[in-house]
């Protein structure tokens, strides 16, 4: 006769260990899944070390049979995501279960968790937010994430589903080999900066915090009106970007200007995934030589932000963005980016991507459930 399955909330440091450490367990077999840093997954769920938490509350979940882990979940509920788009929705992320009735289980508290809450929905999976990492894996298993992307087991779709969770949006990754500069890019970009006087410079690693905050406006204005989009605030920007600065190249980002103002961004970083894997995602003393060295054969890089200002969205700048940042890569050791993640539905990026050559390689989905009153 099977264990009881039981979901109960972290109580200890020792549950928070296993909360972390259950989803290295459950994708130890698969070898796309790239162990994310451990000390990373550890700052990203603690209150005192991420700022999403002050306008956010969280409660992570584990689900036990006996006194074996087989899934676990958080609950999260972000009040200036509601505030910001007058919805009334609570989210579930950084899932991972052994089987569909475990699944059931964790949702099925998340969704109980919600309604003590008085929240009428729950979407999901999004890790916390939209700014870190969302999104479930249904299209394209075959190839390892990139950076801050999710690996999933291709089950996960199905035990989503069967417990009544539906498709909200879908997420797209395209993969742009940088090899020849695709002609149509050459001819709109040049159009494009004649007409609107328009300067394109790499970012200065020496203003590294004046950068950060140009970056931060124009990020924060060039989205808000997107699917979902919370702006991040001041200290959970200064967050992401000062993990990301070890990992900073500045070949891979640039600035377009205006008479010397910014008026978009691109920024894309090493795909530091391609040295992790095999770590484990530990850092000991033996593996961080090991992980430095590996960093000299990284050959992508994942473009995770461009930002334009609303005034020239409609100008045609991404052949633009692309064409500049693609000749700052030619002749170096990058060969290839993804682009991600984009709306399925932005087509301001979508059609130029495809245009120019890249291809659609994965798809992520974030579903949601209506409840019911109790």
């Amino acid at each position: 006769m099977p264990e009881p399955l039981s979901v109960r909330s972290v109580a200890s440091r020792r549950e928070f260990r296993r909360f972390i450490d259950y989803a290295y367990e459950r994708n130890a077999a698969d070898p796309h899944w790239i162990s994310p840093l451990r000390i990373a997954e550890h700052e990203r769920l603690t209150a005192k070390k991420n700022p999403f938490f002050d306008h956010a509350d969280v409660e992570l979940l584990l689900a036990r049979r006996g006194n074996r882990v087989v899934g676990r979940i958080a609950a999260i509920d972000d009040r200036l995501h509601n505030a910001t788009h007058h919805d009334n929705l609570a989210m579930f992320g950084f899932f991972e279960a052994d089987d569909a009735e475990t699944a059931r289980a964790l949702l099925g508290a998340v969704e109980a968790w919600a309604r003590s809450r008085g929240r009428s929905s729950v979407r999901g999976p999004i890790n916390p937010s939209l700014n870190e990492s969302a999104g479930l894996l249904v299209d394209g298993f075959d190839t390892d994430p990139m950076l801050m992307m999710p690996h999933n087991p291709r089950e996960y779709a199905t035990y989503i589903e069967s417990a009544g969770y539906a498709k909200v949006k879908d997420l797209f990754a395209w993969l742009y080999e940088l090899a020849d500069i695709p002609p149509v890019y050459v001819k709109l970009a040049d159009r494009v900066r004649a007409k609107h006087r328009i300067t394109v410079r790499p970012l200065k690693m020496s203003e590294f915090t004046q950068e950060i905050e140009r970056l931060r406006v124009i990020y924060c204005a060039a989205w808000e009106r997107n699917w979902g989009f919370v702006a991040p605030t001041d200290a959970e920007f200064r967050r992401i970007a000062t993990e990301l600065k070890p990992i900073f190249d500045p070949r891979c980002a640039i600035c377009a200007e205006v008479d010397g103002k910014a008026i978009a961004c691109l920024i894309s970083v090493p795909d530091i995934n391609q040295a992790l894997k095999g770590t484990s995602g530990r850092l000991l003393s033996t593996a961080l030589p090991r992980l430095l060295l590996r960093r000299r054969y990284i050959s992508q890089v994942r473009l995770l932000l461009l930002g334009i200002d609303a005034r020239y969205r409609r100008v045609g700048l991404f052949p633009l963005l692309i064409l500049e940042w693609h000749r700052q890569l030619l002749g170096t050791e990058i060969k290839r980016a993804e682009f991600s993640w984009v709306l399925e539905d932005n087509r301001d990026i979508n059609q130029p991507a495809e245009m120019g050559g890249a291809r659609r390689y994965k798809t992520y989905r974030i579903y949601e459930k209506p409840l019911a009153s109790s």
